[in-house]
């Protein structure tokens, strides 16, 4: 018998909102016609993971069928005692990707606005709208942060304000003072989430206080990651840190036994590995600036490197040579980068520091494509 539907037309409809994403879309690993390349498109930890964080990863992998701690407790402890934090004020999430999506979906929804700076981080904007908010961008400054204009950008519509800092894509870095004029220029509503990603890559002089602020302030959510230096991007774990209050609700949406067993222990062994953190934070400082140099020095070919504090460069193409040119020719030599026009940066290549080896042959590449345009 042939099943009747009674109206072959209708369909379940999503929200309007819903429809105004654009999908995320992660850095390739494989050039157009399927070359696997080396990545250097997400930021990842080229030097890979530490020794303890990997023999923890696999010892924790023993017991496949229990679900993992809910509380992520020890994790939590461990997180608490390196920074000198309250672990009942710390949360964690599937990346800190899960953490801004829920302080989005905690913080606002249709009526209200989200409020972050041009060029910031994409994932803003899918958070956002996925609650029906309106996104707001406030005007950039040469790429950076302008607090005057993200202050200037308030309304009694705004309910979250996005600050990733160092700022994802162009690597740019907002000093301690202006992160403080920033929040105090706040009304105590708003919630503030500081995305502090790359904030390992940070001299000690050079924290910019969110941590600091989020201990004492009732509307701060810091957020971090281990996907980066920790190098353990392949078990998705973040972590965020706010006042009693703001952590209390943002629990009550988040996904249950969001973070693995393995993922957890790993994780431990990663934030008590100081040596490699370490390790990983000087190769980086010294072939980013080194890379940059090396860009700096085919200015008169139009390319220019904007200054960063994050384990990548931001190269923008202003002459003959295009990012997007640039990019397929860093596919012939095997490696694959961040071309970014969909994020109002058609002339923009992101470039995450790789090996000595591969930012060699990265700038050699840029050289050649440059002078020969």
């Amino acid at each position: 018998m042939t099943e009747t539907i009674a109206n072959p037309a209708t369909k379940p409809a999503p929200k309007d909102w819903i429809l105004g994403i654009s999908a995320y879309v992660p850095g390739k690993a494989a050039a157009d016609d399927g070359r696997p390349l080396i990545k250097l498109s997400a930021n990842e930890n080229p030097l890979g993971t530490g020794a303890a964080a990997r023999a923890a990863l696999v010892a924790a992998t023993a017991d496949l069928a229990t679900y993992p701690d809910p509380g992520a407790t020890k994790l939590r402890e461990a997180i608490g005692a390196v920074h000198g934090l309250d672990p009942e004020r710390i949360i964690y999430g599937t990346g800190s990707d899960e953490l801004l999506h829920i302080a989005a979906s905690a913080y606002a929804g249709p009526g209200d606005e989200i409020l972050y700076v041009r060029y910031g981080f994409a994932v803003y904007d899918i958070a956002a709208r996925r609650v029906g908010a309106t996104p707001v961008i406030a005007p950039d400054k040469d790429y950076a942060t302008d607090v005057d204009a993200l202050l200037a950008a308030v309304t009694d519509k705004t309910r979250v304000v996005f600050l990733a800092n160092p700022n994802n894509p162009t690597g740019t870095m907002t000093s301690r003072e202006e992160i403080a004029r920033l929040h105090a220029g706040l009304r105590p509503d708003i919630l503030f989430v500081l995305d502090q990603a790359y904030a390992e890559y940070l001299d000690a002089d050079e924290d910019d206080g969110g941590l600091e602020l989020a201990r004492s302030a009732s509307n701060i959510f810091v957020t971090r990651t281990f996907s980066k230096i920790h190098g353990l991007a392949a078990e998705r774990i973040g972590w965020g840190y706010a006042s009693a209050d703001v952590i209390d609700i943002l629990h009550r949406i988040r996904a249950p036994f969001n973070v693995t067993t393995a993922g957890q222990a790993a994780a431990v062994a990663a934030i008590n590995d100081s040596e490699w953190v370490a390790f990983s934070r000087t190769h980086t400082a010294r072939w980013r600036e080194w890379l940059a140099g090396e860009v700096a020095a085919l200015s008169n070919h139009g390319l220019r490197v904007v200054p960063s504090k994050t384990n990548f460069l931001l190269i923008l193409f202003d002459g003959k040579l295009t990012a997007e040119a640039a990019m397929k020719g860093l596919w012939d030599e095997g490696y694959a980068t961040r071309w970014l026009p969909g994020q109002g940066l058609p002339n923009g290549l992101r470039i995450t520091i790789g090996t000595k080896a591969q930012t060699r042959a990265v700038a050699a590449k840029l050289r050649a494509m440059a002078e020969a345009a």
